[in-house]
């Protein structure tokens, strides 16, 4: 086949209102648009995908788009076309709908530069993480942001890409995404101009679905790792999290490749998004960017990774992580949340195997790298660098939830800010003070019949409030979800569907029943053989 030559200037994107799609049309040197039986089909067949630069390749994305923004953290983004993007102005580009499972890092990359810049004015996330600054901008009526769970997010957009338009998950049931009660928009005052959408619901084998539309956009910004000159990609690891996701459910696909290369180099059984899914090809330019690098030291095993308790506070978290890694059998597929969770892992027994899931697209993933290892397209849930073990494997979010909702996973370990007697749990959101988002954690509750879910926590807020409470008054995550809690001071268990108080079943050493009642919001029995923790 013979060599594609580059354009010298890009396709133009016709003009479009804020919620239709874009439609793709040739321009004639005067860079008018002009008219054509099938301008779409005219674009995407024939021609050359490459373009010089990042900026030729958005100059003629319209105000008020659709942008489908890959990436997981700052693992993936597509810097190069976001600072292009951004070049534009506010002036030139603006009231952009953004679209990516979280929202950048202020001062560092990712859509914080859209967003900082004006530019966007709405934003669909499943997390927004420690942005403190759009944080603000949303609690403050400056800019909309509709949450979505993780998985969710990513089964709409792949459905939109497949010509699906809805679909029912059993994410989110009874909680305040399925009543439409998380706010989108705010004004100063804090007073709701906007309420999220309330979802119908359907009656599957005695457990309630939400009925989720498809989500698809004008264009979609990616980053591959290869890309040939028909648009075949390959993604390293954990990048490929959204990135084919989004670049299917994109009327417009630009993808930004750090290595191009040319038809026939790549073999096929490596191609992870075909070149029908990719319209532009521009190089990427800029580094890759790390949110979270945690490394260990040289010189320890990847198996000596737990934290030496240097203070009292330490001490609790590992006592908690100890007595969660009990919960994790030999062989078990296991997925543990940020935090004290993660713990767990570090306190296996030696020789016991366990595959660790991370929600963004790992089975296997490892220790922390030495300083040595550190790569940046391999970071966990957390957005940390990680590394992986032999037989890991890496693939995308639609693929990842998959397992969890499917029921796949023998356990989940989650935080908590709340969590009751019946096993609703409440861990993402303090209406009016805290606004981080949801990210996978309602997915990883929405099958507690297949997948135990286990809450390792402190007993009690930095407040003194007990986290451990007869009903929750935040709003849930999970409604009647959780099997076991785990604290510094005790392990409760659940009867998540019988409805009979908590049953208190083990103690710390040291720790009286009198102290757990006296932290405990909570009605609960005891066991009549109390165990100690370890």
């Amino acid at each position: 086949m013979s060599s594609l030559r580059c354009l010298a200037r890009p396709r133009a994107l016709a003009p479009t209102c804020r919620f239709h799609s874009i439609r793709l049309l040739p321009l004639q040197p005067t860079r008018r648009f002009v008219k054509t039986s099938d301008p779409a089909a005219a674009s995407r067949r024939g021609g050359s995908k490459l373009f010089k630069t990042a900026d030729e390749a958005v100059a003629d994305v319209r105000s008020g788009s659709t942008i489908l923004s890959s990436g997981f953290g700052l693992c993936g983004v597509a810097e190069t076309l976001i600072s292009a993007l951004e070049r534009r102005g506010a002036q030139d580009l603006h009231s952009l709908t953004a679209v990516s499972n979280n929202s950048g890092v202020e001062g560092k990359g990712g859509l914080a530069k859209l967003s900082k810049s004006g530019q966007v004015n709405r934003l669909i996330l499943s997390f927004l993480g420690n942005n403190k600054v759009l944080e603000k901008k949303y609690l403050t009526g400056e800019i909309a942001v509709e949450l979505c769970p993780q998985g969710t997010l990513a089964e709409r957009i792949r459905a939109g890409g497949a010509g699906i338009p809805a679909f029912y998950t059993p994410t989110a049931a009874h909680t305040l995404v399925e009543k439409g009660e998380i706010p989108v928009r705010l004004d100063p005052s804090g007073t709701v101009l906007e309420k999220g959408r309330k979802r119908e619901t359907k009656e599957f084998n005695g457990r309630t679905f939400l009925m989720e539309t498809a989500l698809t956009g004008d264009v979609a910004i990616i980053r591959a790792w290869k890309a040939d000159k028909a648009g075949n990609c390959i993604f390293r690891y954990t990048t490929k999290a959204f990135g084919p996701l989004m670049a299917k459910a994109a009327k417009t696909t630009i993808v930004e490749a750090e290595n191009i290369v040319e038809v026939g180099e790549l073999d096929p059984n490596d191609v992870h998004l075909p070149g029908i899914f990719v319209d532009r090809i521009v190089p990427a330019t800029q580094d890759k960017l790390i949110e979270m690098k945690k490394t260990r030291d040289i010189l320890s095993s990847s198996s000596d990774q737990a934290p030496k308790a240097k203070d009292e506070a330490q001490e609790k978290r590992n006592r908690i992580g100890r007595r969660a890694a009990e919960e994790l059998r030999e062989g078990y597929y296991v997925n543990l949340g940020v935090g004290i969770p993660t713990l767990a892992a570090t306190f296996l027994p030696e020789g016991r195997n366990v595959w660790i899931q991370s929600e963004n697209g790992i089975l296997g993933m490892g220790p922390y790298p030495t300083p040595d290892e550190v790569d940046a397209d391999i970071v966990n849930a957390g957005k940390e660098t990680v590394t992986l073990v032999p037989g890991a494997s890496c693939f995308d979010s639609a693929e990842s939830f998959g397992m969890i909702r499917g029921g796949h996973v023998d356990v989940s370990i989650l935080g908590a800010l709340q969590v009751a007697s019946n096993g609703d749990l409440a861990n993402y959101m303090i209406p009016g003070k805290v606004f981080k988002g949801m990210g996978g954690a309602m997915d990883l509750v929405a099958n507690p019949d297949s997948t135990k879910i286990v809450v390792a926590t402190e007993h009690v807020a930095k407040d003194g409030r007990s986290k451990i409470v007869q009903d929750c008054s935040l709003p849930l995550t999970g409604a009647r979800v959780v099997s076991t809690i785990i604290t510094e001071l005790c392990v409760f268990q659940v009867d998540r569907t019988g409805g009979r108080d908590l049953v208190l079943t083990e103690l710390a050493p040291g720790v009286t029943v009198d102290e757990v009642r006296a932290k405990t919001d909570a009605r609960f029995d005891v066991a009549d053989e109390l165990r100690t923790m370890t």
